[in-house]
């Protein structure tokens, strides 16, 4: 268990999918001490309803969760993850700040074009990637992590590559 509070950023392009279902799923699993918020470059203003819903049936709460920009942010992160995925040249914004930075690359299922099937298949396989990712970061030996900044990220880039 860490014995110093943590903050990890997720971070995308519209903070309306990708990254509040990590920092959502963050938040439910992790220790006291540890906690994530997410911001996207260019907020879409909304949550993504599949999202929401999705979230519920697994039993994790969205209640004061919200859009927003990363100029708004709460605190100064610890970590930055960025969860902008390949598909359609997506690009990741650059958290500029002095941290360490991953990239846990999820495709977008909220652009996922098909039958209602298949866009809740996207929406749980994205779920599933983030879940896992989730859990290996919680499994590493933080406190030892966060005192050798290039360990942590050698970790942190790791856990981005596991298999999806």
């Amino acid at each position: 268990m860490p014995e110093t509070n943590y903050t990890v950023l997720f971070l995308c392009t519209g903070n309306s999918c990708r990254s509040v279902i990590s920092e959502a799923t963050f938040n439910h699993l992790a220790p006291a001490g540890m906690r994530a918020i997410s911001a996207g470059s260019q907020p879409t203003g909304k949550l993504h309803p599949r999202a929401v819903s999705l979230l519920a049936s697994k039993g994790i709460s969205t209640e004061g969760y919200f859009s927003k920009s990363w100029n708004d942010l709460p605190a100064t992160p610890d970590i930055v993850v960025t969860v902008c995925g390949s598909a359609a040249g997506e690009t990741c914004p650059a958290y500029l700040g002095a941290v360490t930075r991953t990239h846990w690359g999820v495709d977008d299922p909220g652009h996922v074009v098909g039958t209602e099937e298949e866009i809740s298949i996207a929406f749980e396989r994205t779920y599933d990637i983030i879940r896992a990712r989730i859990e290996a970061f919680l499994a590493l030996p933080l406190d030892r992590l966060m005192n050798d900044q290039p360990a942590l990220k050698a970790e942190l880039d790791k856990i981005g590559h596991l298999p999806t």
